[in-house]
């Protein structure tokens, strides 16, 4: 079934705006600790549950063998309608309310196992299934759909009821709906996908974003350690996060114009001679600007009764989407899938937020006279300027807009020449790896064909494109680029 584009995007947006909020809910909404026993590893056991077990899953998603069982699980929890994780999640409630001599502890670890893995795997499922789509499209489809979970988490904040965020625990039934009515991602086999080999320069850059992802993580961890779950107003802060949040997410997308979505609409190209970075560059510098602005803040904030780690946070979650949507990105330019980014990227950035919490606790726990809070916030924001002005910076952003501009040449290049050769489907999936030079038994290997199929479709792709050797096919493409 083939959607229209317009459809696809509902469905991605609703599909994924699904996934992100119930993400947040897991990571920052509720407790099963109901005692008046608090310390930083009793306030912060759920947090840290769910990120070690999702970092796990990220770190085994990373390795060819895992991924193909895992990717294979997660199709089939998209497949299910995610009914197993959700009436896991209930029946974790359910035994809470039923059983009060259970230890909280048990709760939150278990809960974490339950939610961790499926979540990391339709994560990783989104990511394979945004991958397909192009960059412009898929990258205001992170942004619109990351809104829309922070709104509905804001409203869920809002009801006077308490318990009401297990509301949220029946949305990965509308992620994996959508995944089903996305289908499955099209063209080559994902796993073959993943062994084309990336350029020095997306290998450079995407190993900058990879750097800067953990320090992201370190910092928002370190300032997380900070705040006390336990505190009144937990809730408060938390809608004064998602409030921010969706306002970013909104000021983010008028850097597309009045319509994101409209065929045309570059994601991450400078829109104009002028410019040196597109959108994402933009919202980018603006997901800094509100992050480091939540860091210098925090002192004053507190003052007026007003949690300045809730700004902090809402500037992590406007970094969040701008690295989601460069894992995406990464994907593409490194010719593999994205499921394979995602797992990278997140494992990276979840690592660091466990390392940052754990580190910002201990710390906080010194004894001594000296002001460690303070001195945890300025090392942190320190450390977010470090990196967006060294590690992963605008120059980064613009050089890797190059990247995907050669990136679209070359996909634009061989449909071009796919569909004025006439050729095939198969031979039109051969063909790219043809242009880059690959052998035709590694062609084979990846498409599970045998070297003498892949010999005859090469013949053939030859005689359709009026060349007589690989090089005149190399050449061809070349010309084509140029002529783009």
């Amino acid at each position: 079934m083939t959607l229209s584009r317009l459809r696809q995007a509902r469905y991605a947006i609703l599909g994924f705006g699904c996934n992100q909020a119930f993400l947040f809910a897991m990571l920052y909404l509720g407790s099963y600790n109901e005692s008046s026993q608090h310390g930083f590893l009793i306030d912060r056991a759920d947090l840290l549950c769910v990120l070690l077990v999702m970092a796990a899953t990220f770190a085994f998603m990373t390795c060819e063998r895992p991924r193909r069982h895992l990717m294979a699980a997660a199709e089939g929890l998209a497949r299910c309608y995610a009914l197993p994780l959700v009436g896991a999640l209930y029946l974790i409630v359910a035994l809470h309310s039923l059983v009060p001599g259970i230890p909280w502890l048990a709760l939150a670890a278990v809960e974490g196992l339950a939610a961790g893995v499926p979540l990391a795997l339709l994560l990783c499922r989104w990511g394979r299934v945004l991958g397909e789509t192009s960059i412009d499209q898929s990258v205001p489809e992170v942004f619109i759909g990351s809104a829309l979970g922070a709104a509905v988490c804001f409203f869920v904040v809002a009801i006077p009821v308490e318990g009401a965020y297990i509301l949220l625990y029946v949305l990965p039934v509308g992620s994996a709906w959508a995944l089903r009515a996305l289908g499955e991602p099209d063209g080559r086999d994902a796993e073959s996908a993943a062994a084309d080999d990336p350029t020095e320069e997306a290998a450079k850059l995407s190993g900058r974003i990879i750097a800067g992802t953990v320090v992201y993580g370190l910092a928002t961890g370190a300032v997380e350690a900070l705040a006390t779950s336990a505190d009144g107003g937990a809730a408060s802060s938390l809608s004064v996060t998602f409030v921010l949040f969706v306002l970013y997410c909104a000021a983010a997308l008028q850097l597309y114009g009045g319509r994101p979505l409209s065929v045309g609409v570059r994601a991450v190209l400078p829109t104009g001679p002028d410019q040196e970075v597109g959108p994402l560059g933009g919202a980018y510098r603006l997901a800094i600007l509100l992050m480091v602005g939540g860091f210098v803040a925090v002192p004053l904030l507190e003052s007026v009764g007003v949690s300045g780690v809730a700004v902090v946070l809402a500037g992590y979650l406007g970094v969040f989407s701008v690295l989601v949507s460069l894992f995406l990105i990464m994907g593409r330019i490194g010719g593999g899938d994205a499921a394979r980014s995602f797992a990278r990227g997140f494992a990276a950035l979840f690592a660091g937020e466990i390392t940052g919490v754990l580190v910002g606790g201990v710390l906080g726990a010194l004894p001594g006279a000296f002001d460690v809070s303070a001195a945890l916030v300025a090392l942190a924001g320190v450390a977010v300027l470090y990196t967006y002005l060294f590690l992963f910076t605008d120059r980064d952003m613009a050089a890797l807009s190059v990247v995907i501009a050669q990136s679209d040449r070359f996909e634009e290049a061989c449909d071009l020449i796919a569909r004025t050769a006439k050729l095939s489907k198969r031979e039109a999936e051969i063909l790219p790896l043809a242009l880059r030079g690959r052998t035709a038994e590694r062609i084979a290997g990846e498409f599970f064909i045998s070297k003498n199929t892949v010999d005859t479709h090469l013949r053939r792709i030859y005689a359709k494109c009026g060349v007589h050797t690989r090089q005149e096919l190399i050449d061809l493409g070349e010309r084509t680029e140029a002529e783009l």
